[in-house]
């Protein structure tokens, strides 16, 4: 591999809009690849490949390099270094020692919080939280994600579609467990294929795909998600329920649920209303009116940290702290909207007990028996997979 000054200053872009500038990582990769559409696919792969390893490696990148904070050339060629590629005889290299880098790595590789590049604090409640199950997990986040596709089964059927994409180039691995999805062999940008401008696919990851079939949905049913962001899962569960029945789905942003409608009119779901959470009269109205409540709540995303390595760096025990109050909020103020005998899934993308079961817990003790849990379900990343939490519960 050889580096060409316009594709490595395209990196350095980058993680300066990242670092500096504080924006997430996927919308910055996205800009900074629209603004050269000469570069062919194997140029916006290193770019974006390159960029996330970076920032997933960036502590461990800066204690071998001695680099400052904002030197991300430093950062690209200790990178470099460990990838084994060339460094070119550029002035922004200068004063990189290979020999002098490997032994600081020898040594750093003994220290957790260096090996697997994490602040100290979320080094230290991982540990707190999960015991010895953290280093399985903590490294198990440091590896890439893998992309997996959920077929629209509305639409097409899993065979046609994997069909259809091979004639393309695009080979797919089927994965056992999950009976929606693909896994793409290889990484690429998808989004441009007709296939998913026709609907047939979402790209969602395996675990998350696990969320909707936990409902136990049947066509017919009214179901509210009411967390619903863009809508991934109101999507999977329009088509668990063959486009019968009623979904309402809700959020406290409205450019969400806008996002939502067009990939719900994408994927020809035409039982969903979107409908924006004003107030707590919003809730109020819908009491007693779910069959199934999903609450995917808004979380740390610690589970996710494969697919956003740059969230480790902009966590904060007090934004986990507000987290879990308002999961707290939403699980004991939205359960209303369930009716009796109907079931709900409290889920979030973290493998914190803190935010899963313990919410759970309180949840249940706090109902004077209303409720009563029926199952609940990790999906680890050591798994191969995000990291998800989901618990079933009834209302008496």
């Amino acid at each position: 591999m050889k580096l060409f000054i316009n594709i490595t200053r395209a990196v350095i872009q980058a993680l300066q809009m990242i670092f500096d500038e504080h924006k997430y990582a996927d919308k910055v990769i996205e800009k900074v690849l629209r603004q050269n559409p000469k570069w062919g696919a194997r140029d916006r792969r290193f770019i974006a490949e390159t960029t996330y390893d970076i920032v997933r490696w960036q502590r461990l990148l800066q204690n071998i390099t001695e680099a400052e904070a904002d030197d991300y050339w430093k950062l690209l060629g200790g990178w470099c270094i460990l990838n084994n590629v060339p460094l070119p005889d550029w002035q922004e290299f200068k004063g990189l020692d290979e020999k002098k880098i490997m032994q600081r790595l020898e040594k750093m590789n003994s220290i957790r919080r260096f090996r697997e590049s994490i602040p100290d604090w979320l080094d230290e409640l991982g540990e707190t939280e999960l015991s010895d199950r953290w280093d399985k997990e903590l490294h198990a986040l440091n590896e890439e994600a893998c992309v997996v596709l959920r077929t629209n089964l509305l639409k097409i059927s899993k065979r046609e579609l994997r069909q259809q994409l091979e004639e393309s180039g695009i080979v797919t691995e089927l994965l056992v467990d999950f009976p929606d999805a693909l896994m793409l062999q290889q990484r690429q940008n998808i989004f441009g294929h007709p296939a998913f401008k026709e609907g047939y696919f979402e790209v969602q990851d395996a675990a998350s795909q696990t969320i909707a079939p936990y409902l136990n949905v049947e066509p017919g049913m009214r179901v509210i998600d009411a967390c619903a962001g863009a809508g991934g899962k109101s999507l999977h569960l329009a088509a668990i329920m063959k486009n019968k029945g009623r979904i309402i789905a809700m959020d406290v942003e409205s450019h969400k649920l806008e996002e939502l409608k067009k990939r719900a009119r994408r994927a020809g779901v035409d039982n969903l209303e979107a409908r924006v959470i004003e107030s707590s009269k919003t809730i109020k109205r819908l009491e007693n009116a779910a069959d199934r409540l999903l609450l995917d709540v808004p979380c740390s995303g610690l589970g996710v940290l494969k697919r956003n390595p740059d969230a480790k760096w902009k966590l904060s025990p007090e934004f986990i702290a507000n987290v879990r109050e308002l999961q707290q909020h939403i699980i004991d103020d939205y359960s209303m909207m369930l009716k009796p005998g109907g079931v709900m899934v409290y889920s979030t993308c973290s493998i914190l007990p803190s935010e899963n079961g313990k919410q759970v817990e309180k949840f249940l003790h706090a109902s004077e028996n209303k409720f009563e849990l029926l199952d609940e379900k990790i999906c680890w990343p050591s798994d191969g997979f995000d990291g998800f939490y989901m618990a079933q519960i009834k209302k008496k």
